[in-house]
């Protein structure tokens, strides 16, 4: 279970602010990924910190309004397809997570990167944790606040192409998104540098 034990470590050997940092929507067909990086208040730490994943959307909503009170620094980035076309999927989030460092109030001394790579260009240390969300805190809630942050995004998207379904399965490649895609062809937020919206975007011309 995600605990504070990485970033009291680090606050013990002298780093000032400690940041964790995390991604959401690698694997859609459509929208953009998004990233967030959190600086906690270990003296007053929001409830119910988990990996966003194995919440429900209920769970994660509650718990992204608590990280919000709680947290003494927020950032947020979105990256859309137009972008991660350019880049590639993972260039792109690394990228993303670079600049939501980058756009924290406080600056950080540490940033605790969910994953096995660290971006390039961060502005303080950096350390990678392998399914950091589940262990760190600070990830944690990155993860929380960035998927909640993604998901109001697709709901939105939802009202303007509703025949696609994006909020119920917020862009990723169901049965049914891969038919309406097959059928309608991409919208503008699909991603044409992955296969099956290049497969369809070639069939509807």
């Amino acid at each position: 279970m995600a605990d504070f034990t990485f970033e009291e470590a680090a606050l013990a050997a002298g780093e000032r602010i400690v940041c964790g940092v995390d991604e959401v929507g690698r694997g859609p067909l459509a929208g953009p990924v998004v990233a967030a990086a959190v600086v906690l208040d270990g003296t007053n730490l929001p409830p119910d910190l988990a990996d966003s994943k194995a919440m429900s959307a209920k769970r994660r909503e509650a718990a992204f309004e608590a990280i919000v009170a709680c947290a003494s620094a927020i950032s947020l980035v979105s990256l859309p397809a137009p972008v991660i076309d350019h880049l590639n999927i993972r260039a792109a989030s690394l990228h993303a997570m670079t600049l939501a460092v980058r756009g924290l109030a406080l600056q950080p001394d540490l940033a605790l990167i969910d994953g096995n790579a660290l971006p390039d260009g961060l502005p303080c240390q950096s350390e990678a944790l392998v399914k950091g969300d589940a262990r760190s805190f600070s990830i944690a809630a990155a993860s929380i606040v960035a998927k909640v942050t993604r998901d109001r995004m697709m709901r939105e998207a939802h009202k303007v192409w509703p025949a696609f379904g994006f909020n119920g399965h917020k862009g990723y490649p169901t049965e049914i998104h891969r038919k309406t895609l097959m059928k309608a062809g991409p919208t503008p937020l699909h991603r044409r540098s992955f296969a099956p919206v290049r497969v369809a975007l070639a069939k509807n011309g």
